[in-house]
């Protein structure tokens, strides 16, 4: 009798689907296998299997199972299942989630490389002397014939100019022919590991505490202010993790600081770091998968999909950056990476370190109530002193495209006397708003409640939001008048400075200028060469990268924030005015901090300039208890658009009436922020409890409820549970 086996397909159904299995290998939960779905046919996990005779319902057979052991071993399995059903996602998209794209497509879990091997009439040729008139052919051959074993294209794009060309002629001929060869990690390095630097007593402190559990489980937050040392309590924690033959997973916020960290990895542990990120190619992404999985991969580096990496021999995780809100997914799965590797963590009974110059208020408060163990560096490592802080009040002094005066004059001075400077603004392209001189209209997207920004380099009006694209304007649509541009952005500052400081060269990094893979590698590199004397750039540049020539920063705009009306909008802002200034004074050189603002003396700036993040987190924490905002609660949001405003605000109140009635309370619905954006109108519905028990019960009522009232044709939602934006 055939076996039902549940199989998770990556489809947007919050269910799992039972097939027959008919073969005689075992089936077991982890593998990936093709079934039938529909007309087509599609990969799945195994997800569970009950091995039990089939029921009189005709079920579907498996088509063909395609590993021979489980891709992903029981823990494994267990975070999916976890985050399937605390996030209340499709199991199937959960499942693919964890998986690299070869390997989600279906394609064989052993990775195989091309090889290029010269063949016996290749020797002949080579013999008779038959390619004098073809020495590019003729080298190719004779580099060949040196590897017999055959050689892959790394080695050919270092060693051989004009390869491909020539091995496309040649396997023409039948002179060279390529094979495939099952891929090998080799994660040792060709230079030995630095040795570690002297930690002072904060650090040693805190490095003792990491290890005190002897690898049990055990929540460390690293609260440290920037260029505390914090990474090089990381990488003594980690040697303890190679000493042990344990693995370590590293997650980080941005692909920007991924290299780098890398880098400086490589050089002091003495192995070879597996990176897992978006810029990698998709080989390149399972192969480190795929090692770290096997265990080959002692470190592994990676951005937020890399909580799921399988590892094999665990030891140790580390989120760096921990109050960043990259490591949350905004759409689709809408999990968060840190809260993730927590309970991985805990599943796995592997000591975990958060670590932060700006913990979020949620990790403070698990400190506070000694869920975590709180572990504080306060002094800059190696007798570097934190930059000296001064607020700029923007309504006493002329600005040049929302430089100041004064900003200036300090910039010039830091220039002249050798050093680097950064200026910062959280905002892309030349001008923000298009306005029309006379009637006041403004230039707005088509599809978003939403203004056009200017793109002088690019020449065109583009949305932020919905990425429409439009042709430049000079007279109003309206009316006919002549537009201005109002407001500041990264662009227009690099136009700006370019033409006040000619003499200085320039570089701007945000999202415009690094779309490209490799080019925010390329551009730090290149900020940390000593060529490059002014820094422009978005939050992208103000995270975590160590840039000692660097010993001004300027914020040009640090209002953004303080009116919103998203309740974690000021922590937002703390942390990146804490985290941009970090970037000051990092070497032996002192640090200066200019922050520009219409509203110098608003007390939550005033306490943070004053008084330190902790100070001011401690104020924000009150203001928190006092609102019943989290920590001191638990929300989540279920969205709806629709092109049809009503038909999505009508099932949001539909939705709304019955857990009313089922005594769950449920705030709204109401309109987006942004209420209209790609041509759909936008509401949501806020879920608030007290416990985190509370919501998942609350979760689960609505999540049954959203399988029995399904929306009208053309309404689309979304759940986001523990959003880290509300409004």
């Amino acid at each position: 009798m055939p076996d039902i086996v549940s199989i998770a397909i990556n489809v947007p159904l919050q269910r799992i689907f039972d097939y027959e299995w008919h073969g005689e290998q075992p089936l077991h939960v982890g593998m990936r296998v093709r079934v039938p779905f529909g007309n087509s046919k599609k990969i799945g996990i195994v997800w569970s299997s009950t091995a039990s005779p089939a029921p009189d319902m005709s079920l579907k057979p498996i088509t063909e199972v395609l590993d021979e052991t489980p891709l992903l071993a029981e823990p494994d399995m267990a975070l999916l299942h976890f985050a399937a059903t605390y996030y209340r996602h499709p199991p199937g998209e959960v499942a693919a989630a964890a998986l690299p794209a070869v390997l989600r497509e279906g394609r064989d879990a052993a990775i195989r490389d091309i090889l290029w091997r010269i063949t016996p009439a290749g020797d002949q040729a080579l013999a008779g002397n038959l390619l004098t008139r073809a020495r590019r052919q003729q080298a190719l051959l004779r580099y060949l014939a040196a590897n017999p074993e055959g050689v892959s294209r790394q080695m050919l794009e270092r060693d051989v100019s004009g390869w491909q060309a020539a091995a496309r002629r040649t396997q023409e001929r039948g002179f060279s022919e390529t094979c495939e060869r099952e891929a090998t990690a080799d994660y040792a390095s060709t230079t030995p590991a630095q040795p570690p630097l002297s930690l002072n007593s904060e650090q040693a402190h805190a490095l003792a505490a990491v290890l005190a559990g002897d690898g049990k489980f055990g929540v460390h937050l690293l609260d440290g202010v920037t260029g505390s040392g914090k990474t090089e309590v990381y990488l003594q924690a980690i040697l303890q993790q190679l000493a042990a033959g344990k693995q370590t997973l590293v997650l980080v916020p941005e692909i920007g600081l991924t290299p780098q960290l890398a880098q400086r990895f490589e050089r002091r542990l003495g192995v070879r770091i597996a990176l897992l990120h978006s810029e990698l190619s998709d080989s390149q992404r399972a192969r480190a998968w795929l090692a770290a999985a096997k265990g080959d991969a002692p470190v592994i580096v990676g951005t937020r999909s890399a909580v799921f990496v399988p590892l094999a021999n665990p030891g140790l995780i580390i989120v760096d950056e921990e109050h960043d809100a990259s490591l949350k997914q905004h759409e689709g799965f809408r999990y968060h990476a840190r809260d993730l590797a927590v309970w991985r963590a805990r599943r796995l009974a592997v000591p975990i370190v958060l670590g932060s110059a700006t913990p979020s208020l949620e990790t403070l408060f698990n400190a506070q109530q000694s869920r975590y163990q709180h572990l504080q560096l306060t002094q800059r490592a190696g007798g570097a002193q934190p930059p000296r802080m001064q607020v700029i009040d923007l309504n006493r002094f002329n600005v040049d495209a929302g430089i100041s005066q004064p900003a200036i004059d300090t910039m010039r001075a830091h220039l002249q006397a050798g050093q680097q400077v950064l200026v910062y603004l959280n905002r892309r392209g030349f001008a923000p708003t298009v306005i029309c001189t006379e009637c006041a209209t403004m230039a707005e997207c088509h599809q978003c409640d939403a203004r056009l920004t200017l793109h002088a380099g690019k020449q065109r009006l583009q949305c932020h939001h919905c990425g429409a694209r439009y042709p430049v304007i000079q007279h109003c649509a309206q009316c006919q008048a002549p537009v201005k541009l109002l407001g500041n952005g990264t662009e227009r500052v690099d136009s700006t400075l370019s033409a006040l400081f000619p003499d200085y060269p320039l570089l701007r990094i945000d999202s415009d200028t690094t779309q490209a893979r490799g080019s925010m590698t390329s551009a730090l590199d290149a900020a940390r060469d000593g060529n490059v004397r002014i820094l422009v750039g978005t939050q992208m540049l103000a995270k975590g990268h160590h840039l000692p020539d660097v010993t001004l920063v300027v914020v040009l705009d640090a209002d953004q924030g303080f009116f919103s009306s998203d309740f974690r909008a000021s922590e937002r802002l703390a942390q990146t005015i804490v985290q941009v200034a970090g970037r000051a004074g990092r070497a032996e050189k002192p640090g200066e901090v200019l922050i520009q603002s219409h509203f110098p003396t608003h007390p939550l700036l005033t306490t943070l300039l004053d008084s330190g993040y902790s100070a001011f987190a401690a104020e924000l924490m009150s203001e928190r208890s006092k609102t019943g905002w989290p920590p001191f609660s638990h929300i989540a949001v279920l969205h709806a658009a629709a092109r049809d405003g009503d038909a999505a605000l009508e099932f949001l109140s539909g939705i709304q009436r019955t857990l009313h009635a089922q005594g769950i309370r449920a705030l709204g619905p109401a309109p987006a922020a942004m209420h209209r954006r790609q041509g759909r109108y936008r509401y949501q519905l806020l879920l608030q409890t007290r416990s985190r028990g509370a919501l998942q019960s609350a979760l689960a009522q609505l999540t049954a409820l959203l399988e029995q009232q399904r929306p009208q044709r053309g309404v689309r939602w979304s759940l986001d549970v523990d959003p880290l934006s509300s409004f």
